[in-house]
């Protein structure tokens, strides 16, 4: 049977899931879109499938597996979070990773931990995530007021990497990063003030900090840190973008 209203109670619940952190939070569940971040998507996660009868006409044979939820192309274009669909969307369940198991589950011989201090840009934090993955980050902790990791904008940057980087938010984030001092890790945070670090100066069991695009890290978060660090810049800008800065400082500690 096709959907054929956006009344429907499964569009409803798909454009909530879309436009509200609130309704992510309390369904523990988000929404992914196009054919590469579905293909992504670990089954077990898989809640549901829902694809536009065009897709569905011309990938039967490939979807029928997943027994899909055919949507019309009007009502498709209603749910989709992109102006040139693709025609197939998935609602998700959340990944759960706590403090405990990024401590746990690293390489101590080669582990970075990327704390985030109130980061807002959501294609940012997109991009640490799948940054991170590239430079072989072991984690990423969140403060509660950066942006929703589950917003659509954040998942299509992460470009997949959201279901293998593990990742958790926390409360209170300065008590965090003392839980990862006391693991013997080695806290740097990214700051103006901060001395110039050269080649090779970072270690292989440390947690790089991040903060705010415009307000850097809070002084709190700060004041946590073994060491203050900045990245060497000619000409006279002050700073770089959050993700090129926690790019450059990833791949330094990784490689």
């Amino acid at each position: 049977m096709i959907i054929t209203s956006a009344s429907n109670e499964q569009i409803k619940n798909i454009i909530q899931l879309k436009e509200k952190a609130k309704a992510r939070k309390q369904k523990k569940q988000f929404v992914v879109e196009g054919i590469k971040m579905f293909s992504e998507v670990p089954q077990k996660d898989l809640k549901a499938v829902y694809v536009s009868e065009d897709f569905y006409k011309e990938n039967e044979e490939k979807i029928h597996a997943v027994n899909p939820q055919v949507v019309s192309n009007s009502v498709f274009k209603k749910i989709s979070d992109t102006v040139t669909p693709q025609g197939v969307l998935a609602v998700v369940e959340q990944k759960k990773c706590t403090l405990e198991d990024i401590l746990n589950h690293r390489n101590k011989e080669k582990s970075c931990i990327v704390v985030l201090d109130r980061l807002q840009d959501p294609g940012n934090l997109g991009t640490i995530l799948r940054t991170g993955e590239g430079a072989g980050i072991s984690g990423v902790v969140m403060s509660s007021d950066c942006a929703d990791i589950y917003n659509p904008k954040v998942i299509r940057s992460t470009m997949g990497s959201i279901f293998r980087v593990p990742f958790t938010v926390v409360d209170d984030l300065p008590g965090a990063i003392d839980k990862i001092k006391e693991n013997g890790i080695v806290t740097y945070a990214a700051h103006l003030q901060g001395e110039i670090y050269n080649k090779g100066v970072l270690g292989h069991d440390i947690a790089l900090l991040i903060g705010n695009e415009a307000r850097g890290l809070s002084k709190e978060t700060t004041d946590k840190a073994d060491k203050w660090i900045r990245i060497p810049m000619q000409g006279k800008i002050e700073s770089l973008n959050a993700a090129v800065a926690a790019a450059i400082l990833m791949y330094e500690a990784g490689f």
